[in-house]
């Protein structure tokens, strides 16, 4: 059987474990912004059609209409990122030519453009007209766009709130468990081959360097825990780690902290999680929050402040350790409570391990989806017959 033609289109770069997902069970093209670095995160394995689009937010959606209203070679599903200025266009695109077309929503924008007010001096910094600008592309996307795929029951509500319908719950890339895995050797020797320090534990934190990622309060409850005489590391992969690293030595904990660029997110990724105690995501907003059930997968133990997404997978007691957004001392006080009760992080993670294989397994995620657009392809296509 024929498989599906579908365009993604990438305002943002994506993660490779999106794009292979998706090339197995579709005939898929990508449409990207030219943003100066790469759209797709690591080389993919396979072999993908990729067409590079100006670098003007407004220009790539001017490009991406005339694509898709006047090309006459069509693709049966486009999947856009957000709803943004380029789903703006895909939808209205996909208006005039009839092709189904879905918002592929990963996280709050208006929520995580609004912790931009409590970074004042970051890289970019917080405009009044430019968040009602985002609250009004959710709007508009709203009327011209008919399909959402989100990522969590949280950002269903956020597009709701847009006036948005047809929401579809499908938490793309998902978690591969059988790379994901617990450990099969000694943590020492996985930290010895990972050049870890071999004594303290070790808490992961992969998340980029964003206001809404809130770095300053991992930092600050690591610098409480130290004070406590806690023997206790920080071990963060991002492109943002010459950043981390510095903040770091601002809070007088750089020496503590091992910091590097992202690595591979199969053949070295899972090495990271097994060789850490703990996983902290300590987000002000969060769509969803894959690093956590990562983490869990591994067998490894989560706090995570109690937020978007991260509400419904880490559940205090249950799945993790939570602790209100922001609270530097409530996140010291878990991060102890996880390394001072070993057989109650381990009853935990394993917990969580056994939802991530329930809701989150990456090839049930993406047979749903698969099962999503092939429904949607075909309705069409009936529809189309029956005007006939």
């Amino acid at each position: 059987m024929k498989q599906p033609a579908l365009w993604f289109v990438v305002e943002s770069g994506t993660d490779v474990r999106i794009v292979e997902g998706l090339a197995p069970r579709f005939d898929l093209s990508i449409y990207a912004r030219s943003t100066g670095g790469r759209e797709v995160s690591q080389e993919p394995s396979i072999p993908l059609v990729l067409d590079r689009g100006p670098a003007s937010r407004f220009l790539f959606a001017l490009f991406l209409f005339f694509r898709i209203a006047l090309r006459r070679v069509r693709p049966d599903f486009i999947l856009v990122q957000g709803y943004s200025l380029a789903a703006f266009a895909a939808n209205m695109g996909g208006r005039l030519s009839g092709v189904p077309v879905a918002m592929f929503v990963c996280s709050p924008t208006e929520e995580y453009y609004r912790c931009r007010r409590l970074d004042s001096d970051g890289e970019k910094p917080y405009r009044a007209h430019e968040l009602r600008l985002l609250e009004t592309l959710g709007k508009l996307n709203a009327v011209a766009g008919s399909r959402y795929v989100v990522l969590s029951r949280y950002l269903a509500s956020v597009v709701e709130e847009h006036g948005g319908s047809n929401v579809e719950v499908i938490p793309l890339y998902g978690v591969d468990t059988t790379t994901f895995r617990p450990a099969d050797r000694p943590k020492e020797t996985l930290r010895r081959d990972r050049g870890l320090p071999e004594k303290g534990a070790i808490i992961f934190f992969s998340s980029r360097i964003a206001p809404e990622k809130d770095a300053a309060t991992l930092l600050s409850a690591v610098r409480i825990l130290r004070e406590r005489g806690v023997d206790i590391h920080i071990l963060h992969r991002s492109g943002g780690y010459r950043t981390f690293a510095r903040l770091a030595e601002d809070a007088g904990i750089g020496d503590i902290v091992i910091a590097t660029d992202a690595v591979h997110p199969v053949n070295e990724l899972p090495l990271d999680y097994q060789a850490s105690d703990l996983c902290v995501q300590a987000s002000r907003a969060e769509g969803l929050g894959f690093s956590p059930l990562e983490a869990l997968a591994c067998g490894v133990p989560v706090v995570a402040a109690a937020v978007g997404g991260l509400r419904e997978t880490i559940l205090d007691g249950e799945t993790g350790w939570t602790y209100p957004v922001g609270d530097a001392s409530a996140l010291a006080s878990a991060i102890e409570d996880v390394l001072a009760r070993p057989d109650e992080a381990t009853r935990r993670a394993e917990e969580g391990r056994r939802l991530v294989e329930a809701q989150y397994e990456r090839e049930k995620v993406f047979d749903r989806f698969e099962a999503f657009v092939k429904e949607v392809v075909a309705g069409r296509s009936h529809g189309a017959a029956r005007s006939r």
